[in-house]
């Protein structure tokens, strides 16, 4: 599959929008619908077993040809050079392919910062795919796919969601059926969780039979909103609920919340979400936990021409 295909493909996923300049990209937050957390590897990670699914909520990227590389933020919870994803996704290009052209990157963060919902990851995989086209490298999706799992475990999945099933350590994908249009409510704390903090202290707790995928895998293919939310299920909520009590509260306060389908916690949180029926829903439930002074926000699942 040659760049401008892939382009073409991707821009579904992505939103890429063409004006004379910028490039502008949107790059879509995820949620884990189920996650199964199975022993350590050798390498350091561990295995998963995961379904995930992107969300309307979005960061924004525009990219312009420059001389040299630079990356403005404008959130100061990320860093503006090495460290940021966006950064390292560029240099991986420049220095895998020699390229010798530079860029002008914004990023403009609405995703939370170490929130569980993949905004770093989905920022790596929109400047893949927009510094391919700008600096018309040509790559195919296998090795952009490659450079994405080079550069974290969840950034292969969104350069083909909207929904796959994520094995490995999340790098080996299979496309699924996308979810039914659900509105999800997003209540996430003021603190960060940091991945491996996460998933060292679910080494430190007694194991549990790791659950089966099928129901959530049938309800998908079903369209089935109802099943999907009686499927939810994170194997790091255990280990998150010991470090931070306050989250396991949240999860419970949303889960109560009239309209609420189920909830559960993205990821390593700490951000919790709660499935609804539709958006409007989504939004009723956010507007009332915001007036009891609760950071909540309404979105809604992706599908394949969202």
């Amino acid at each position: 599959m040659r760049a401008v295909q892939f382009i073409s493909q991707a821009a579904g996923r992505l939103r890429l929008q063409w004006g004379d300049y910028p490039m502008r990209l949107s790059a879509y937050a995820k949620i884990n619908l189920v996650l199964a957390v199975g022993g350590l590897r050798p390498d350091g990670y561990h295995e998963v077993e995961t379904v995930l699914q992107q969300l309307e909520l979005h960061d924004r990227l525009e990219l312009r040809q420059a001389e040299q590389f630079t990356l403005y933020t404008d959130s100061a919870e990320v860093p503006h050079g090495p460290g940021n994803l966006v950064w390292e996704a560029a240099a991986l290009l420049r220095e895998r392919f020699r390229c010798p052209f530079g860029a002008d990157i914004r990023l403009y963060k609405s995703i939370p910062v170490a929130a569980g919902l993949g905004g770093g990851s989905a920022d790596a995989a929109a400047t893949l795919v927009g510094l391919n086209e700008l600096w018309n490298l040509n790559l195919d999706l296998e090795t952009l796919l490659g450079l994405a799992a080079e550069l974290g475990s969840d950034v292969p999945f969104f350069l083909v969601g909207p929904t796959a099933l994520a094995r490995g350590r999340g790098e080996i994908l299979a496309p699924l059926p996308p979810a039914p249009e659900m509105g999800v409510v997003l209540v996430t704390p003021a603190f960060g969780v940091r991945a491996a903090e996460a998933y060292a202290h679910f080494d430190r707790l007694p194991g549990g039979a790791p659950p089966d995928l099928t129901p959530v895998l049938r309800a998908l293919a079903e369209k089935d909103r109802y099943a999907v939310a009686q499927g939810l299920f994170n194997g790091l909520e255990a280990a998150v609920f010991d470090l931070y009590p306050e989250v396991r509260a949240l999860k419970k306060e949303l889960g109560k919340e009239e309209g609420v389908l189920g909830a559960l916690v993205s990821g390593s949180g700490p951000t919790v979400f709660g499935l609804t029926a539709d958006v409007e829903q989504a939004e009723v439930v956010a507007a009332r936990l915001r007036s009891r002074g609760l950071p909540a926000r309404a979105t809604k699942t992706r599908g394949p021409s969202s």
